[in-house]
């Protein structure tokens, strides 16, 4: 009885201003969550354009050329996923801007939920990215290696380094000079020319991509100014906050290696576009399982 009084009292106690506070402090959240909600559901659909890209990338490489629809589809895929990526990332960093503002302030429990959510959203993110960049780069790889079978049928031998200085050239016509003019050759030759264009356009996607891996990997980086307090005011909570802390710790090694990613860029114009190509074995440990 007791305590059922004291419960009752102190709702007595309770001001307007103070049930006013606590009204706008649940509309701020549930903006919150709605951002959260939207901001899952992009890195869902980016998700399953992945998976609907490494079918189309199959279906490429099971044919010696590849119709048009598919290449149309395989652009339009990419496209979208290029889209919806760049909201995301707007989203998250919008976000992480708001919590930077609030860094100073005591660590309330709304705030801890915010970061917590973002933290695991960031990190979903990157994994899907990543997942996204190998796929491309394990396309890129297979394509090369059909070229240069290609090119072994018509009686030229290449190694992989005089491959990829042809690939850097851009002309298709280095791999194709002085073949024979016989029926096996023209198969082997148009498979050469379509496989070089899949990768010219891969290429392309990529390049446009860098920017948006390197930012991301910047993006999971900052949350290590406010994990600290992530950690010591959140002992009790559940246990997929504190594995998202420590992934999240683990995901900024990521930033270390963006940075070389960047200056190996801008000295190598034509290098291989790849993150894994870059990143040591700890950044590769960003390929988590999925949240």
């Amino acid at each position: 009885m007791k305590d059922r009084l004291a419960q009752l009292k102190e709702k007595t106690d309770q001001t307007p201003e103070d049930v006013e506070i606590q009204m706008e402090n649940k509309e701020f959240m549930d903006e919150f969550f709605s951002q959260i909600e939207e901001i899952r559901i992009g890195i869902d659909k980016i998700d399953e354009n992945v998976a609907e890209i490494k079918r189309l990338y199959s279906v490429i490489l099971s044919a010696p050329t590849s119709d048009q629809k598919t290449q149309d589809d395989l652009e339009a895929i990419t496209n979208e996923i290029k889209k919806l990526a760049n909201n995301v990332r707007n989203k998250l960093k919008r976000i992480e801007q708001s919590l930077e503002s609030n860094a100073e302030e005591r660590v309330s429990a709304d705030l801890r939920i915010k970061k917590s959510q973002h933290a695991v959203l960031a990190r979903k993110f990157v994994e899907v990215m990543t997942r996204y960049n190998e796929a491309q780069v394990e396309f890129r790889e297979k394509s090369k290696g059909r070229i240069q079978r290609q090119l072994e049928i018509t009686g030229k031998t290449t190694t992989d380094e005089e491959l990829e200085e042809m690939l850097d050239g851009g002309n298709a016509a280095v791999f194709t000079a002085g073949i024979m003019d016989s029926a096996i050759s023209k198969q082997a030759l148009s498979e050469i020319e379509a496989r070089h264009k899949d990768i010219m356009r891969l290429e392309s996607s990529i390049k446009e991509l860098h920017d948006m891996f390197v930012d991301i990997a910047m993006l999971v980086e900052n949350q290590g100014s406010i994990i600290d307090r992530i950690e010591s005011n959140m002992d009790q909570s559940v246990g997929f906050v504190e594995r998202a802390v420590a992934d999240t710790k683990k995901a900024a090694k990521f930033q270390q290696e963006a940075r070389r990613v960047m200056r190996r860029f801008s000295l190598r114009p034509n290098s291989e576009w790849s993150l894994r190509h870059y990143a040591s074995e700890d950044a590769a440990d960003l390929c988590l399982s999925s949240v």
